[in-house]
């Protein structure tokens, strides 16, 4: 079973965006993993919970990958990795995740870019694709991230996407070592600017 979960494809949608792909993380997409993640260390540790010393090995990345497919099959969460509109560039992540449904349906927002393509509107891209698969597709009411308050180009891209800011959560989560204070924001499915397409998914 762990074989196959190393080498079988997700069945979650592929989305799209004007220039940019995401899918579901696969076993060959470690190597690109690996450096771009390596490359954008320093870009990424200030933000994000402490690697442990096998962060960027094969069996780390085996374990990841068989979390993601487990989340997609109990559908409490999609993980997507962002390449350019070939799907040949690996340039971050998101992940849509802690899905609840009953009186809920909402969800929590996660991602990470790697360095060298910081800045250059793909997240932004990425979070309009997720957003429209969470609520055309999977029918959530609400969407969630949470953001340092340092982290303005975080911060940037929520309030860019449409999110609101609703409060401050203290010591939500402990990042980089340390028990830290979070920004709340979040986006309702009557958020979204009327007319506005939903992404294509195959």
């Amino acid at each position: 079973m762990a074989f196959l979960d190393w080498v079988q494809p997700s069945t979650q949608p592929v989305l799209t965006g004007p220039g940019i792909l995401l899918r579901a993380p696969r076993g060959v997409d470690y190597e690109a993993w690996r450096e771009l993640r390596g490359r954008s260390r320093a870009f990424l540790t200030p933000w994000e919970p402490s690697w442990n010393d096998d962060e960027l090995g094969r069996p780390s990345y085996r374990l990841r990958l068989r979390r993601y497919r487990l989340d997609a099959r109990q559908r409490t969460g999609y993980t997507y990795f962002v390449f350019d509109r070939e799907g040949a560039v690996l340039m971050g992540g998101l992940t849509l995740g802690r899905i609840q449904r009953g009186v809920a349906q909402t969800g929590t927002m996660g991602y990470w870019m790697g360095q060298p393509f910081a800045g250059r509107g793909v997240m932004s891209q990425a979070v309009h694709a997720v957003s429209g698969f969470a609520f055309d597709v999977l029918r959530l009411h609400r969407l969630e991230a949470a953001c340092l308050p340092r982290n303005a180009a975080s911060i940037r891209l929520l309030e860019k996407s449409g999110f609101s800011r609703e409060g401050h959560l203290r010591q939500y989560l402990k990042i980089a070592g340390v028990w830290e204070d979070h920004l709340l924001y979040s986006l309702l499915a009557e958020d979204r600017a009327p007319g506005r397409a939903p992404p294509s998914a195959t």
